[in-house]
Order: structure tokens, then C-alpha cells, then sequence
């Protein structure tokens, strides 16, 4: 059964406005840790309450610019390190308006996949073509709802599952209720060659440091509301359900990559980060 459909300007497909502003502010800094030279026109063509100045926003979404931009360095330099390693396919899980397709450097004949909504990718598609903007490898998309079947429709446009692949669930897990998360990951192993790798932001058994009263307002800012978006039931950890299907895993929190890229975090961001990691894993 086709699930509930969304784009950028409603429901849990705002957040992806809202992080392509993150990055856009983060790519303005003199001490970035992303370029992301198509952030800005992804997060203002959709007509969304989306500020051109750090100043406009709230003191709490300037504070996360800071830990958007560790974030995404952090899984930048885990796809990379992947390719390197001889990965040749990489699946970016819930895309929304990520561009590493456009603008990482990747090694000949690597492809990307990503999923997401149909009409998040068509938005992007359409900004992305308007920019002039050309992907630095072979990138593929698959309009799809995580709940359906979509490995199938990664196969359909040449997804190859005996191959290893790079996984990244970036921004994802703590939209997911437990059934549909623990389904991703079966699902996810089951097309995953021996020797692929995963990467997986996790803040879903710490969720109460996004849904204080003044981050939901900040939310609210954008016609969303974190509380009614984030999953509220209880779960195991990532890396609990992955070793349970086989993988080895292992967590960083995201205080100990700020202090290895050098990022001085502050207010909000250095409280995201002391409850927040990213877990990678190998099968």
C-alpha cells in the first residue's frame, strides 16, 4: 500500500529546508567544515520562511548551525573513506536536499543512490538543474517511501546488492517509529554484500534534547512541530540492532569529532552533541 506522500514544504520534509539553510550558514564560515555551494538556493527557492543573514534566525538554530556542519563532515568523510577503500556504491537514505553527489570529488564509476519522497527529489532535481549544477559521479535517485519496497526500486535503477555498498542514515532514525527502523535495518542488511559499511546519526534514545520547549518553538518557525515529527517510543540502540543482523559496530559521540575537527561548539550545539553520535558499522 502507497504510503502518505510529503515535500519540502510539509511535514517531516521541512526539516530538509531547514538543514539546507544549516549548511548554507555553515559553508559561510570562515572555519567550515562543508562547502556546499548549493544549500542556499535548495533552502530559499521553495518560498519557506528561510532568513539570508545567521543574525535572522533564532539563537537556537544559529547554535545548530554549528553542529549540522560537524555532522555532515562527519559522514562526508565516511563516504569518502569508503570510496577510497574500494566501496563503489553508496545508498544516502531519506536524501532530502543533500547534495554530496554534486559537491564531494569521487573516484571513476562510483555511483550514489539516494532515497527519499518523490516530490523532495523532484524539488531538488529542479533547483539543482536551474543552478547549473553537474553530479561528480554516476548519481541515481528513487522516489520511494522507506516504508515501502524500496529495494526494489534501488534494483530498478541499478542498485546491485552482491556489491558492497556504503550506507548513511543521516537525520532519519528519530523520524522513524520502531517497527519501520527496525525494518530499515533488516532491510538494509539483506542488501548488503560482505564488507559493506553503514553510518547512522543516533539521538533517538537521548530525543528529549531536541523537544525542549525553545527548540520546539524554534521548529515552529517553519511550520513544523518537532514533537508531533519525533518518534516517542522507546527502542534499542543502533548498534544493538545491527549486531543482531550480523554487523560489528562501533559509536563516537559527536563532542569527541568536534574536538578532531577542531570545532568549538556552543550553547544548544555542545548540548546536541554530548547526546548525540554517529555509530558506523561493517558487515
Amino acid at each position: 500500500m502507497a504510503q502518505e506522500q510529503w515535500d519540502v514544504l510539509s511535514g517531516v520534509g521541512i526539516t530538509a529546508l531547514m538543514v539546507a539553510a544549516a549548511r548554507a550558514l555553515e559553508s559561510a564560515r570562515a572555519d567550515r567544515l562543508v562547502d556546499d555551494p548549493y544549500a542556499g538556493a535548495l533552502a530559499r527557492c521553495a518560498g519557506a520562511p528561510v532568513p539570508t543573514a545567521e543574525s535572522d534566525f533564532s539563537p537556537r538554530f544559529r547554535d545548530a548551525v554549528g553542529y549540522i556542519g560537524l555532522r555532515s563532515r562527519v559522514l562526508d568523510d565516511f563516504l569518502t573513506r569508503a570510496a577510497t577503500d574500494g566501496i563503489a556504491q553508496a545508498v544516502v537514505l531519506a536524501s532530502g536536499l543533500d547534495t554530496r553527489a554534486y559537491r564531494l570529488a569521487w573516484p571513476p564509476g562510483f555511483e550514489l543512490f539516494e532515497i527519499d519522497q518523490p516530490r523532495v527529489l523532484a524539488y531538488k532535481d529542479e533547483v539543482l538543474a536551474a543552478e547549473g549544477a553537474e553530479p561528480r559521479c554516476a548519481r541515481r535517485a528513487a522516489g520511494v517511501d522507506l516504508r515501502d519496497d524500496w529495494p526494489a526500486a534501488l534494483r530498478e535503477i541499478g542498485f546491485d546488492p552482491a556489491r558492497r555498498t556504503a550506507w548513511v542514515a543521516e537525520g532519519l532514525l528519530l523520524y522513524l517509529d520502531a517497527a519501520t527502523e527496525r525494518s530499515l535495518v533488516r532491510r538494509v542488511t539483506e542488501n548488503s554484500a560482505p564488507g559493506s559499511r553503514i553510518a547512522v546519526e543516533d539521538l533517538v534514545t537521548k530525543r528529549s534534547a531536541l523537544l525542549d520547549d525553545e527548540s520546539v518553538q524554534a521548529s515552529q518557525h517553519w511550520g513544523v512541530n518537532l514533537d508531533e515529527l519525533v518518534s516517542q517510543e522507546d527502542r534499542p540502540e543502533p548498534e544493538v540492532l545491527l549486531a543482531e543482523h550480523g554487523w560489528t559496530a562501533e559509536r563516537e559521540e559527536f563532542s569527541s569529532a568536534a574536538r578532531r575537527y577542531g570545532r568549538e561548539l556552543s550553547g544548544h550545539a555542545r548540548g546536541m552533541s554530548e547526546v548525540s553520535s554517529v555509530v558506523t558499522a561493517e558487515l
